[in-house]
């Protein structure tokens, strides 16, 4: 074990901090369910961006993304449209407005606003979200436990460790003891505080990783200005054609196997892909976990649009400081590492604890180590939070005791956290490693969500039934295909997804009379939606002569598609000053700020707007 007694004291001062968070926010999470589930929707909506900024500043996505840039160099900034990343784009400039004005605790609950509250295809399109929200939530658990268990392995080797336990433990499963010793302590505070604890936590855990992240971009910096990267042509350029053309074959081979079997070489096409996924992905608004809760748990739809453009301003920046700066000492030292894992093969997402184990100095790997250790519970105890939500709320609540008093209904997420840990451990047993769930759950699972969720927004005739339908068949086409079909694959059958959760949905919607025309003018009055609302916009405006329908679709897709080309100015601009790539810095500062300047006339200033 290579942690100095100094970084050890800081792991276990920040653990003991995540103790007290607990114990400190436990009667104030006890109040009342929507305390303990939302934090009483009393939170700033700085606060909540920190807190989901955090959640994304994950230990698993992070050595995904070093494990990225290290291989692809610029052209890694494109791969998280597999998220979609500039999801939060869209959510910023209007669907976090719309989601917030049904006031509902979880995205169940928002149904009710859309589709009603009685009638069998509700109570069925109640259930399915209900499924794909716990399906998602013990996805990212998984993904979340296994990628903690093979960074802690680096730096505590089970060989120290295995003189002081009575059992024999298989090198496969090590990762995931250590995972299930660091859980534990997220599932303590999470269950115990709520989302007060869990919003606090992440500002702390925020705090820390913003000091670790610019030491370690600083560190890349000076040690680059003596030495010069081995990379091949084009690695420095994140535009690209209809191949990858990255050639490693006289550098490192083993870099070049890794693009084969990630199934990015012809590369303009999986970009063509992945943005035709992305599109409809964001659309669809966000999935039912961590960030639609903090959406809801802001104090107005304006707060919710402000607290989703502050993510990616926080988030992107500091994060690709780390990433690029991790990438930048593993190619200096690529040699004097061991990234062999338990296979015997080059495992390029050890590059990540491997560097911090070995080329950073004392006091910044314990704040490193922290601060991602803190990533790891923040998004793991979001992830829960959203689980418990969905459970106690829409299925406790409203199938079994409806008339149950605020202790029980404590007590019944204490139950309910400690079972939904308990099923993400052991999912996480069956997982290879982390780009098998992260393919998994981008590619297939979300891929079955999107299309009943982008027609649930934007046309009045599609109903409960039709959402049924449409995620039934959209999550079980998933499930066959995660199959039959290799992981490296799945994006490239997306269309044929789409394809038959479209179908479904459409066919499911005509299947049904429409949604009750009463609940259609609440909802299109309420949320003000632009898309095929024409016969519920006529009834609200014979109605009410006054109703100003919404005619912001150019404006919204205007600033859409500005806020993405922001979006990857935040991401490139740290990789460029740590390497020193003068002219294309200065180019895209400038682009950040013109952008800036006209999104504070057409987005900021309008946030009242519709």
């Amino acid at each position: 074990m290579k942690l100095s007694l100094i970084d050890v004291a800081i792991i276990i001062l920040y653990l003991l901090t995540t103790v007290f968070i607990g114990f400190w926010y436990k009667n104030k999470a006890r109040e009342n369910k929507e305390s303990y589930m939302m934090g009483g929707k009393t939170l700033p909506w700085y606060m909540l961006g920190l807190s989901d900024a955090s959640d994304m500043f994950d230990i698993s996505g992070t050595m995904w993304m070093v494990s990225l840039c290290f291989t692809y160099g610029m052209k890694s900034i494109w791969i998280p449209w597999l998220w979609p990343v500039f999801n939060q784009v869209f959510l910023m400039m209007y669907l976090s407005r719309w989601l917030r004005r049904s006031n509902a605790t979880t995205g169940a609950e928002w149904l009710e606003s859309r589709f009603g509250k009685t009638g069998k295809s509700v109570g069925n399109s109640h259930k399915i979200v209900i499924v794909f929200a716990l399906l998602s939530c013990l996805g990212f658990l998984a993904y979340g436990f296994i990628g903690l268990g093979k960074f802690i392995e680096i730096f505590v080797p089970w060989d120290f460790v295995q003189p002081y336990i009575p059992f024999k433990i298989a090198p496969e499963y090590v990762p995931h003891i250590y995972g299930i010793i660091f859980t534990l302590f997220a599932m303590f505070y999470s269950i115990l505080g709520g989302m007060h604890s869990i919003v606090v936590g992440d500002v702390i855990k925020y705090i820390i990783m913003t000091i670790a992240c610019i030491w370690v971009a600083i560190i890349a910096y000076m040690r680059l200005s003596t030495g010069t990267l081995n990379v091949p042509g084009g690695w420095y350029n994140p535009f690209f054609g209809t191949h990858l053309n990255l050639d490693w074959t006289k550098i490192i081979p083993e870099v070049n196997r890794k693009i084969k079997s990630d199934g990015y070489s012809l590369f303009a096409v999986f970009f063509m892909m992945m943005t035709f996924k992305g599109f409809f992905a964001a659309l669809a608004g966000p999935a039912p976990s961590y960030d639609m809760q903090k959406i809801l748990a802001t104090r107005s739809p304006e707060e919710a649009s402000k607290m989703s453009g502050f993510v990616s301003l926080i988030l992107l920046p500091i994060r690709y400081a780390l990433v690029i700066g991790l990438t930048v000492l593993g190619l200096l030292y690529f040699h004097q590492m061991n990234l062999k894992g338990t296979t015997g093969e080059i495992d390029f997402e050890r590059i990540l604890p491997v560097v911090i184990n070995n080329f950073l100095p004392v006091g910044l790997v314990g704040l490193l180590l922290t601060g991602l250790l803190g990533a790891f519970m923040g998004t793991f105890s979001g992830t829960l939070n959203a689980a418990q939500a969905y459970i106690v709320n829409d299925i406790y609540l409203k199938y079994v005791n409806p008339d149950a008093s605020t202790k029980k209904v404590i007590y019944m997420n204490y139950l309910v956290g400690i079972l939904v840990v308990t099923l993400g451990v052991i999912l996480g047993f069956f997982v290879r490693d982390v780009s098998q769930v992260l393919n998994w759950i981008v590619s297939a699972l979300y891929g079955g969500y999107i299309a009943s969720n982008v027609l649930k927004w934007h046309w009045w005739r599609f109903n409960a039934n039709g959402f049924f339908w449409g995620m039934l068949s959209g999550i079980v086409t998933a499930m066959v295909l995660s199959k039959l079909v290799a992981d490296d694959m799945l994006l490239y059958y997306f269309p044929v997804l789409f394809a038959v959760s479209l179908a479904g949905s459409i066919i499911g919607a005509y299947a049904a009379p429409p949604t009750d025309m009463e609940v259609l003018k609440s909802f299109y009055s309420n949320v003000r939606p632009w898309g095929f609302w024409e016969p519920v916009k006529a009834e609200v405006m014979a109605q009410d002569p006054s109703f100003v329908p919404n005619k912001n679709f150019k404006l919204n897709m205007f600033n859409v598609v500005l806020g993405t080309v922001a979006q990857l100015c935040l991401t490139i601009l740290p990789m460029y000053l740590i390497l020193m790539q003068r002219l294309p810095l200065a180019a895209t500062v400038t682009l950040l700020v013109i952008i800036i300047l006209i999104l504070k006339r057409t987005w900021w200033n309008k946030l009242n707007d519709y």
